[in-house]
C-alpha cells in the first residue's frame, strides 16, 4: 500500500534534496516523487536502481551518458533512450531523477560544455606559465592545463617530465583511453571508471590495475589526466 505522507522539512534542504543521503528509503523516494507529481512505476524503479547501483560502485552519481550506457547494458536500448528518460523524469533525470533516488546531482566537468566547446579560463585564476614550442602554456596549481585545447603529444612529454615520467607505449595506451573517455562523456574518469572502460574494450585480463599505478605512481586518474591535458577527475579519484 502506497504512503500518502509528505516529506518532513527536516529531511530535505532548501533545494529539495536529502540532507543525509543515507536516510533514503523506497518509501521516501515515493514521497519525493509525489511532490513532483510522479507516481513511481516499474520503469522509474529500474532507472532509480541503476543510478543507486552506480553510486554504490563509484561513489558518484552517473551523468546522463553513463546512465544510458548502464541502462542499455542492464536492460535494453529502448530503456536507455532520451525519450524514455524524459518521459519518466520531465524535469531531467540528472536533477529530478537523482533527487528522487536520494543522490547528489551528477558533477559535470565545468571545463567542457555539452557541445564540446572548451570554456575559456577564469582570467582571475592564479596559475603558472611554462613555454612550449614558442607558446605560453598556463597550468593550474594542480598541474592541469588551463587551456586543454593547447594539448599535444609533444606537450604531454613535457608535462610528463615535470612529473618525473618518461612516456612509454604503456603510458600512451592509458593516456589515449583517458582522452577517449573525456571526449565521449565530458568528464575525466576516476580510476574505477577508467579501468572499467578499458576492460570493456581490451578485456579484463589485459588491464592490470597495479601496473597502471607503476606507470603513474600518483594515480592513473589524477596524474594521468594532468599529462593527458584534461581537468581533474571528480569523485573518489584514485582509491
Amino acid at each position: 500500500m502506497r504512503t500518502t505522507q509528505s516529506v518532513p522539512d527536516t529531511v530535505t534542504g532548501p533545494d529539495g534534496r536529502l540532507r543525509d543521503i543515507t536516510a533514503w528509503t523506497p518509501e521516501l523516494a515515493e514521497m519525493l516523487a509525489r511532490e513532483d507529481g510522479i507516481e513511481l512505476s516499474d520503469d522509474h524503479w529500474l532507472v532509480i536502481e541503476a543510478m543507486r547501483d552506480y553510486y554504490r560502485q563509484y561513489n558518484i552519481s552517473p551523468i546522463r551518458k553513463l546512465l544510458k550506457k548502464q541502462l542499455a547494458r542492464r536492460h535494453s536500448p529502448d530503456k536507455a533512450s532520451d525519450a524514455f528518460l524524459d518521459r519518466l523524469f520531465p524535469n531531467g533525470v540528472q536533477y529530478q531523477g537523482t533527487r528522487i533516488a536520494g543522490l547528489p546531482v551528477p558533477m559535470l566537468d565545468s571545463e567542457r560544455e555539452p557541445d564540446g566547446h572548451i570554456q575559456a579560463a577564469d582570467s582571475h585564476a592564479r596559475y603558472e606559465e611554462i613555454t612550449h614550442d614558442g607558446e605560453q602554456v598556463a597550468l593550474y596549481p594542480s598541474g592541469n592545463l588551463v587551456h586543454p585545447e593547447q594539448w599535444s603529444p609533444e606537450l604531454a612529454k613535457v608535462l610528463a617530465e615535470r612529473e618525473g615520467i618518461t612516456l612509454t607505449d604503456d603510458h600512451w595506451l592509458i593516456i589515449r583511453y583517458l582522452r577517449k573517455f573525456y571526449f565521449r562523456y565530458g568528464i575525466a574518469p576516476m580510476v574505477k571508471l577508467l579501468i572499467h572502460f578499458m576492460q570493456d574494450e581490451l578485456g579484463k585480463a589485459n588491464v592490470d590495475r597495479e601496473a597502471m599505478y607503476r606507470l603513474f605512481p600518483k594515480g592513473p586518474a589524477r596524474q594521468g589526466s594532468r599529462i593527458a591535458g584534461l581537468p581533474d577527475p571528480q569523485g573518489c579519484i584514485d582509491g
